[in-house]
């Protein structure tokens, strides 16, 4: 891929220097330079102990997967745990805004041949086909889906010695150390010493050899990234702000041959120029088949792993969620124990009753630790709530020490606040002592918000929307209409449905579940202070149709269905199921609470999206036209389709399309050529 290059080994005992040729294990041309009287074979030693002690440092590092934090976590070996992610090759880096819990579920439906897959270790590789040297790699997925475990798996391999054996030197560096750094003005060659202290034996030259650099968590970068900058760097000795010397990197001013690899949220990987990527890839989590493995994998006893395996297929709402292997971790952690010790209660079967039980679970691991009992539950629990939920508002996934005072947090005692909840509040020590905290995953951080906006409500009876300044009418106003639970749930649905990319869409779903009696029951063994309250679900239940009903958008509405799971109403999917199942589907004049309600039946079947015949939907009742705008959403999601149909969509994983029943006249061989521009990619037209 790259032809020479070099790597400059420092040593401080002579000015003299010379250069020795080197093979690596791929036979690739290596120029190290010392300084000092030595021979080739002094020098090729000292380079070799460089390089092993490098290695070895980064395999200590991260040949361990920690359940929670370093302090405090399990450590396992990562090798013994590791199931292959399912990863594609993306033909753009297009920025998807839906929900991440949304877009795990259209993810789930897609068949698994759909993409090109590509393994981790491969993603600098050219496919079959491809002449192109590759420079910048940009991996994006949702929250918890193993983009930073991927990193980790790559180097891992690279520093045993069985992978990606041409690059000479891998430098991990995660965005939310780099904030820390944002006011500091330093050279590259200063940031990889503070980073790496083995590298102030190295004289990295700006001449060209072969390194990788590796920006983890681009979502979580607070640094200002302008690719616009006049600010040119060749050379890795000048100082500038740490933006400057990300942006010159990225695009090969300074280090032109370096390898560049840059893991984002999908919502955040905009923030990298297009031009300056030469390979997107997306990681998409478990399949099926790696779930089970993932599973057989994590629970020692192979029976308890196929019951918990029955028990999450049973649900589909919690089956989907596997495709995340954070998700994963959390049912094993909850499954395993309650499955184990038979212990008394419903098996969780929602997502609220789940992480519900997580939390539980992870409370009574301070109790059999004993940490500090002054701190009590019910205080530290509505802390991290109230820091989840103003975090969440914001969009941040990582907050910091001012984030952490202004909910009332100590920071000094932040270790004994993380042992709370060992596995739900991670901290990291990052640059100078700088602390960094986070959320094992985006969906605790949700929970944890839900349970602080309830028990807000039912404590101290304040809707947590409402803390704005406001005149006195509009607070009688206000408190008459918010300031009881179905109001919060009304309050959070009209919240939830004005976001434009759905960040509190599982927020609502965790909220509405935890009004339920079951739920409150549990919570109750964890907060001795929770309010009782005599909540009828009704009124919660007919505002939500009521919206879907209005709602215009299918696709908005799914989440609002997913709701009503929640709160355990199936009236109208039990509607929608007897229509399917009767055959009267065609002759019915649904409403536009039962289209919503079909494309939710459909959308979240076990059935693959393989096959769709428009015409099975098309009668007196029910237009093609209708019919096409309302199940647009299902549409999309098909690989083949048959009958009547638009491609206006721009379904980019449609491969078959049959309208040989079609009169389509001049006006639909407009349409038709229209929609098979890019990026469709059609290959079978009837």
């Amino acid at each position: 891929m790259i032809g020479y290059r070099q790597l400059h080994v420092k040593r401080s005992n002579s000015p003299e220097s010379r250069c020795v040729s080197m093979k690596s294990d791929r036979s690739m041309d290596t120029l190290v330079t010392f300084k000092g009287k030595h021979t080739s074979t002094d020098l090729s030693h000292d380079s070799q102990l460089v390089q092993n002690r490098f290695k070895s440092n980064l395999l200590k590092k991260f040949q361990c997967l920690y359940e929670g934090t370093v302090k405090q976590g399990n450590p396992t070996l990562l090798n013994e745990i590791y199931t292959e992610l399912y990863i594609t090759d993306s033909a753009s880096g297009e920025i998807n805004n839906e929900h991440e819990v949304r877009q795990i579920e259209t993810q789930s439906r897609r068949a698994e041949t759909e993409g090109t897959p590509i393994k981790c270790n491969d993603i600098f590789r050219p496919l079959p086909g491809q002449d192109k040297p590759i420079r910048t790699v940009l991996t994006k997925g949702v929250a918890g889906i193993g983009k930073t475990v991927s990193v980790q798996k790559f180097i891992v391999d690279w520093a045993e010695g069985t992978e990606n054996q041409d690059v000479q030197l891998i430098f991990p560096l995660a965005f939310r150390e780099l904030n820390l750094m944002k006011d500091k003005t330093l050279s590259l060659s200063d940031l990889l010493h503070v980073f790496f202290p083995e590298t102030t034996e190295m004289e990295i030259s700006s001449e060209e050899y072969k390194v990788l650099f590796i920006f983890d968590g681009l979502d979580e970068c607070r640094l200002s990234l302008n690719f616009k900058s006049k600010v040119k760097l060749c050379d890795i000795s000048e100082s500038a702000s740490v933006n400057e010397l990300l942006m010159n990197l990225i695009v090969g001013n300074l280090l032109p041959s370096a390898l560049i690899w840059i893991t984002s949220r999908s919502a955040a990987a905009d923030l990298v120029l297009s031009e300056c990527v030469h390979r997107v890839t997306e990681v998409r989590g478990f399949s099926d088949t790696q779930k089970e493995e993932y599973f057989r994998k994590r629970i020692s006893d192979q029976s308890l792993a196929n019951t918990i395996i029955t028990h999450l297929k049973s649900s589909r709402s919690l089956h989907i969620m596997c495709h995340i292997p954070v998700f994963c971790w959390i049912s094993a952690t909850v499954l395993e124990k309650m499955l184990s010790e038979a212990e008394r209660g419903e098996i969780p079967k929602t997502l609220t009753q789940m992480y519900t039980h997580f939390l539980i679970i992870q409370t009574n691991i301070k109790h059999e630790k004993d940490y500090e009992k002054r701190v009590k539950d019910e205080a530290m629990i509505l802390k991290l709530g109230k820091l989840a939920f103003q975090q969440l508002v914001k969009g941040n996934l990582i907050f910091y020490e001012e984030d952490l005072r202004e909910c009332g947090i100590d920071v000094t005692e932040a270790s004994m606040y993380s042992g709370l909840c060992t596995q739900i509040f991670r901290e990291e020590l990052g640059l100078y002592q700088g602390k960094v905290f986070c959320f094992v995953h985006l969906s605790i951080q949700e929970h944890l918000a839900a349970l602080y906006a309830h028990i807000y409500l039912t404590n101290k009876n304040r809707n947590v929307f409402e803390q704005t300044k406001q005149s006195l009418l509009s607070k009688v106003f206000n408190w008459f209409k918010y300031h009881s639970l179905p109001g919060l749930h009304q309050r959070a649905v009209d919240e939830a449905l004005q976001s434009k990319n759905g960040h509190l869409d599982l927020f609502l779903r965790f909220l509405l579940g935890l009004s339920l009696l079951s739920n409150q029951t549990l919570l109750r063994d964890l907060l001795t202070q929770t309010g009782r309250c005599s909540y009828k679900k009704g009124k919660t239940v007919q505002y939500i149709k009521q919206k879907i009903r209005k709602n215009r958008s299918p696709e908005r509405s799914i989440n609002l269905f997913h709701c009503l799971n929640e709160l355990g109403d199936d009236s109208l999917m039990k509607e929608i199921q007897h229509y399917l199942t009767s055959g009267k589907i065609r002759g019915t004049k649904l409403s536009s609470s039962q289209w919503s309600a079909l494309v939710y039946v459909l959308l979240t079947s076990e059935q693959k999206m393989d096959f769709f015949d428009v015409k099975q939907f098309i009668g007196a009742q029910n237009t093609a036209d209708e019919v096409l705008q309302k199940m647009l959403p299902v549409i999309k999601e098909f690989r083949s389709i048959k009958n009547h149909i638009s491609l206006r969509s721009n379904p980019s994983h449609l491969r078959k399309l049959d309208l040989s029943e079609n009169k389509l006249g001049d006006r639909g061989v407009k349409l038709l050529s229209d929609g098979l521009k890019d990026p469709c990619k059609l290959e079978i037209l009837w």
